[in-house]
């Protein structure tokens, strides 16, 4: 049997594997392995598999995973998303849909100091949601903004899907951070933006809130100095070279540490919960990584990618109708693979077509972020909305994916902003 017809088989059983409910790691990784010994034999296999798991589990950067998990989850457990809600709550309530703008604006700098979506909504969730109900909010509208804005968690730095696709792509994670920054604001304006919009068509989607006096509104601004101070600690440091993405990862999850315990909100308990949700998140990370690892190895292998590549070559397609190609494949994927899954399962086919048609992988790297965004809030797994019906039980799962569609329908729009900053 040719090589070629056998990376076929093994792509068409992953697939095969996948729809019937098989994990991603495990579908990935059996199909790695069988295909691999077809190939070469069993012990080049045992070898490749050998290698894989040293070269993942040994590399530096990858050390930046379970520290930026375990800062993030420090953070989700310290009330610091409390006190970011409870300021942009007094500057922003009194806005058309204030409450919701407030959620919006709130998960953006929450997610400044965890990098982590489901931490985001599960955290803020719990307070956003109650405050929209007592004011008589629309609940598709209340859904929608807060299911929708916690995945600026994973577009604003620190970002674990960024560090994720930085190691695999041998991108500079440093430069995706500080490439996140300015589309994780504009998606921001965006959101809000749609927000009061739709509340001054229909006031009753989004009552104001209360109005706050100036002097309070100032006062409360010091409890923002806590995420300022990490974000402003990690994006400037790599900036200006004080530390690299893993060096920058221990110091902030020291850095928060120590800020928690300056605070009086840094228990032993808060550690070891912190720290038992970073070993989970973390092994299901590698578990992935080593099994995408072994795959590409057997596409290398088989010849799958390059074939791939010339067929698209063959069509002489324009190079922005491939990409649109891919940006809808990534809609697709993302209504029933998780998000990080999706990344890592499509890298080794997506990138070497990204690489041969000129597009940046920095640029790129934004692009995947926001469409793993996208994926979050799409039906029938949209993670984010699934963690959301759990936090707000009075609202339906069906109500929750009605309410993302505004934030997700035109993912062009969204995209134009990255597009014009880092290149065609």
């Amino acid at each position: 049997m040719e090589l070629i017809t056998i990376g076929w088989i093994g792509i068409i059983a992953l697939v095969t594997l996948i729809m019937i409910g098989v994990p991603l790691a495990f579908a990935i990784g059996v199909v790695a392995i069988l295909g691999n010994i077809a190939v070469a034999n069993y012990a080049q296999t045992s070898l490749q598999l050998y290698q894989v798991t040293f070269h993942l589990t040994t590399e530096f950067v990858l050390t930046s995973v379970p520290l930026f998990i375990f800062m993030g989850q420090l953070v989700s457990s310290s009330g610091i998303g409390r006190d970011v809600y409870e300021v942009v709550h007094k500057w922003l309530g009194r806005l058309p849909g204030g409450l919701a703008v407030t959620s919006v604006v709130s998960c953006a700098g929450f997610g400044a100091v965890t990098g982590i979506s489901a931490a985001a909504v599960a955290t803020l969730g719990t307070i956003v949601m109650l405050e929209m109900k007592r004011y008589g909010y629309s609940d598709r509208l209340a859904a929608g903004s807060l299911a929708s804005a916690s995945t600026l968690a994973i577009l604003i730095p620190p970002s674990l899907a960024m560090v994720v696709y930085g190691t695999w792509t041998s991108t500079s994670i440093g430069k995706l951070f500080i490439a996140g920054i300015i589309p994780g604001i504009f998606v921001t304006i965006v959101y809000s933006a749609y927000i009061i919009g739709a509340c001054i068509a229909n006031p009753k989607l989004g009552p104001r809130s209360e109005f706050f006096p100036l002097a309070e509104r100032v006062r409360s601004l010091v409890k923002l100095l806590p995420v300022l101070g990490v974000f402003f600690f990690l994006i400037g440091g790599l900036y200006l070279g004080w530390f690299t993405p893993t060096e920058g990862a221990a110091s902030g999850a020291f850095a928060v540490m120590v800020l928690l315990a300056v605070m009086k909100r840094l228990t032993w308990k808060a550690v070891a919960d912190a720290a038992r949700q970073t070993a989970q998140l973390s092994v299901m990370v590698f578990a992935i990584l080593i099994a995408v690892g072994l795959f590409s190895r057997f596409l290398v292998l088989t010849d799958v990618t390059g074939q791939m590549v010339q067929f698209i070559n063959a069509f002489g397609l324009n190079k922005y109708v491939v990409f649109m190609m891919i940006v809808v494949l990534y809609v697709i994927l993302g209504m029933f693979l998780d998000g990080l899954g999706m990344m890592l399962l499509t890298l080794p086919f997506v990138f070497p077509i990204v690489q041969t048609l000129g597009f940046d992988p920095i640029w790129f790297g934004i692009i995947m972020t926001i469409m793993i965004e996208i994926g979050l809030l799409t039906p029938p797994v949209g993670l984010n909305c699934y963690i959301l019906a759990q936090i707000a039980p009075h609202i339906s799962l069906g109500e929750i994916f009605r309410g993302v569609v505004p934030f997700t329908i035109w993912p062009e729009f969204v995209l134009w902003l990255p597009q014009q900053m880092f290149g065609k």
